[in-house]
């Protein structure tokens, strides 16, 4: 395919997996239990972050962490006491277990406390960076200001450490990409479109090389920004739309 045909035929995927029958099956499907912007993006950080593994134990252990939270995240968030995160003590998903998620408590409480939510954390620190993987790179020391184990850094990703931080791309696509589907919320006005990056994982990097798309073999920060410049110059105002055509192609082995 030319760069045109290749652009029609992903267009065209896009339209086929960007649609509501997408929820259901997939992570996002738990901050679409919500309406409140506070409660989204609470629900879809913390989903975000265990977003790795079987996707059915995902989608569960994030509704048990809902659950946990009066299935009203913001307000869990903004008023527990310390005694209140007890109720996490059997909590794990994988490598995330009961003490890391303790301390993401206490972090968002302490972001919502000093920066009103995360889209403002989110924003400060992408406003003195060069670019958006840099600012998920101070989010992320922002993050870590209150008292942790060391272990629980690994929880959130660092692009300038090479990592492609699929998670953290991911939540930001749901919060920042806004169009007519509504499958993203497209709740956050003060990060753009145009900065995001592109959730890349074993299915998009490998649909992306066989489209020539990516040429570097692992996928790390390094790919994520060469995969920027690609879709970039497809769409410039939505680039992270093709996160749609590219994962649909290779969990669905249409290639």
């Amino acid at each position: 395919m030319n760069k045109r045909e290749l652009k029609e035929f992903l267009d065209h995927k896009v339209s086929v997996y960007n649609t509501p029958d997408f929820i259901p099956h997939d992570p996002i499907q738990i901050p679409h239990r919500y309406s409140d912007p506070k409660d989204i993006a609470i629900s879809g950080f913390l989903t975000a972050t265990i977003s790795w593994g079987n996707r059915k134990s995902i989608i569960n252990n994030a509704s048990r962490l809902m659950e946990l939270m009066d299935n009203a995240p913001a307000s869990f968030i903004r008023d527990f006491q310390d005694h209140d995160l007890d109720r996490f003590d059997s909590f794990v998903h994988r490598t995330f277990n009961s003490e890391d998620c303790k301390t993401f408590m206490r972090a968002l409480q302490d972001i919502e406390k000093h920066d009103d939510g995360l889209e403002n954390a989110f924003a400060e620190a992408n406003k003195s960076s060069t670019h958006l993987q840099e600012g998920i790179s101070k989010f992320k020391q922002r993050f870590f200001q209150i008292n942790h184990l060391q272990r629980t850094q690994k929880h959130v990703s660092d692009p300038l450490k090479n990592s492609s931080a699929k998670r953290i791309n991911m939540f930001l696509r749901w919060m920042v990409r806004k169009d007519a589907h509504n499958v993203d919320f497209g709740i956050w006005d003060k990060i753009s479109m145009s900065e995001l990056s592109l959730p890349l994982d074993v299915h998009t990097g490998n649909v992306s090389r066989q489209l020539k798309l990516l040429k570097r073999k692992q996928n790390d920060a390094k790919a994520v920004l060469e995969l920027d410049l690609s879709l970039r110059k497809m769409d410039p105002v939505d680039p992270v739309k093709y996160d749609f055509a590219l994962f649909g192609l290779g969990a669905f082995n249409e290639l």
